[in-house]
């Protein structure tokens, strides 16, 4: 009895597992994805996922399968179970295999992390402000060919590494443009940074992910994501009009 219901304990376990890797696969959980960074932090998620569910489901078979062939029985109140000594290897097991799943995934993340981060050998500069409650953008001399351009709206170039230079006038606010999948804080007094490579042309909503204030849920942007051409074309139509 004991082997056919752990057979089937086996099998639901294995049944779950594929069904719990299959729905993280099929479910748009997140938006489009928009830049090289966001390809690189999808695929860290599905590695995170694949480890997890199996995880997950082991452990909740073996307590769902424990708790039913292992119940309590009618006359049974007043027993106790068998002393049972611990099992060394099995201890040794559990710790060391863990652990090193851990470490693994850990260094994963910082490498997924470590790229996203690295400093390609060209790239534009732009400053954002935030403010309650809009975000403003700065276009430097080097970006410009002449004098810093200021502008409420983000036009970024295709295909082009961009750092973002952010800093807040007032209250902490959230920078974070989720197609990109990069988020850092706004914060008075301090400049921070990171940067993105757009790769998908498009117009994606930049949003504040932190409560600043009563006006926080109006705290919206867009960033488009043109040809470097059109880019530039813009930028020297702002340049002009300024």
């Amino acid at each position: 009895m004991y082997r056919r219901s752990l057979l089937w304990a086996v099998i639901a376990g294995l049944i779950a597992i594929a069904a719990g890797i299959a729905l993280s696969y099929a479910i748009p959980w997140f938006p489009v994805e928009a830049s090289t960074q966001a390809h690189r932090t999808d695929t860290l998620y599905h590695v995170l996922v694949i480890a997890s569910v199996p995880i997950f489901v082991l452990v909740c078979t073996v307590v769902l399968y424990s708790v039913f062939m292992f119940r309590m029985r009618p006359g049974q109140e007043l027993e106790d179970g068998p002393p049972i000594h611990g099992n060394t290897r099995l201890e040794v097991f559990w710790t060391v295999v863990p652990a090193a799943l851990l470490m693994s995934l850990v260094a994963y993340s910082f490498v997924v992390l470590h790229e996203n981060e690295k400093r390609p050998a060209r790239e534009i500069q732009v400053g954002v402000i935030g403010r309650q409650f809009a975000w403003s953008y700065v276009y430097p001399p080097s970006v410009t060919g002449g004098a810093a351009l200021a502008s409420n709206e983000l036009y970024l170039p295709d295909n082009e590494s961009v750092r973002f230079d952010i800093h807040s006038r007032d209250v902490i606010h959230a920078f974070w443009i989720p197609a990109f999948r990069l988020q850092i804080d706004a914060v008075p007094g301090i400049v921070t940074h990171y940067r993105a490579t757009p790769d998908r042309l498009g117009t994606y909503p930049v949003v504040c992910n932190l409560l600043c204030g009563l006006g926080h849920s109006l705290m919206r942007s867009a960033a488009h994501v043109v040809r470097p051409a059109q880019f530039h074309a813009w930028i020297q139509s702002q340049v002009h009009a300024s």
